[in-house]
């Protein structure tokens, strides 16, 4: 999506202004445990993630702030998330919607950096297990398909980046989460011989989240 690559530029703009920042402020990070959610705007992408198709869904699971030094630390989760894309469509027949939905049980293993005791940054990667997929449809044409999940990549995995601002007990914060892996498996059909991939495309999802600390 656009608005996820102009957020990864401000993102990157602003660690390399942040560091240098570090040593002067209050910003001890502190072990926590918690529970958090939020929502989803994904997509599906080939060559470039742009603003078209975007899916609304959500995530929701628990993280753990491990520190590793006075102001980094670990933040390992367990997350249910939703993903996928829509489809939108308008013609002199017919009109409507058509959404892919998966979900997944999400690992995101993250590093992050406390800028201000009441501001962060985090960024690493993430590994996801789909758990679920089926395609629906609303409009003039009404419909809901499970989708065989062995006709899919179960298994997904991508970088993340974001930013956290704590108001302890509560956070919120944002993070965009870009797949590096293809949704769909290589096939090879039976008639020509030839192989593809389908859907030939990787994942990318913005969230906006709320979590909420428990120790």
């Amino acid at each position: 999506m656009k608005m996820q690559s102009n957020f990864l530029c401000a993102l990157t703009l602003f660690l390399t202004a942040s560091f240098g920042m570090l040593h002067a402020q209050d910003n001890n990070v502190n072990t926590e445990f918690g529970i958090k959610g939020g929502f989803n705007m994904s997509n599906l992408y080939q060559s470039n993630a742009d603003d078209n198709n975007v899916l609304y869904g959500f995530n929701a699971g628990v993280y753990a702030t491990l520190p590793i030094s006075d102001y980094i630390a670990i933040q390992p989760e367990i997350l249910f998330t939703t993903k996928g894309a829509k489809l939108e469509y308008d013609s002199a027949l017919l009109s409507g919607d058509a959404k892919f939905k998966l979900n997944y049980i999400e690992v995101p293993l993250l590093v992050r950096v406390n800028i201000t005791k009441n501001f962060n940054i985090h960024a690493g990667g993430y590994a996801s297990y789909l758990v679920s997929s089926k395609v629906t449809g609303s409009g003039d044409v009404s419909f809901e398909q499970d989708i065989d999940r062995d006709d899919l990549n179960k298994f997904d995995a991508g970088i993340a980046a974001g930013v956290g601002v704590d108001f302890d007990p509560i956070s919120i914060g944002v993070r965009y989460n870009y797949g590096l892996t293809n949704v769909g498996k290589e096939r090879t059909d039976a008639i020509t011989g030839t192989t593809y991939t389908f859907p030939d495309a990787k994942n990318s999802n913005l969230t906006v989240y709320l979590s909420y600390k428990l120790n």
